[in-house]
């Protein structure tokens, strides 16, 4: 029972990243309605406390005028590995 719902949990939490990662680009690619930024908010204040103290260890990658976030990366590949354990 526990594993089933740790599972959906993480489900629920990668599905969540997702939603983040196409809204940031979104927001990168000039979408600036207020929808955006309503999603934004949230995908943003169920992530970060994940994300934040992950990116202090690792923190993002500059490439002239774009960067990449390690953190991310790391904690949606580490979600993706635990579902697959729990599952």
């Amino acid at each position: 029972m526990i594993g089933f719902v740790l599972y959906w949990l993480l489900t629920l939490f990668i599905l969540v990243m997702i939603g983040r990662m196409i809204v940031d680009w979104a927001i990168t690619f000039q979408a600036r309605s207020d929808w955006v930024f309503k999603v934004r908010r949230v995908t943003h204040s169920v992530t970060e406390p994940v994300l934040e103290p992950v990116r202090r260890v690792l923190p993002p990658v500059r490439f002239g005028g774009f960067g990449l976030d390690l953190a991310f990366t790391l904690v949606f590949f580490a979600a993706l590995i635990l579902r697959a354990i729990v599952s």
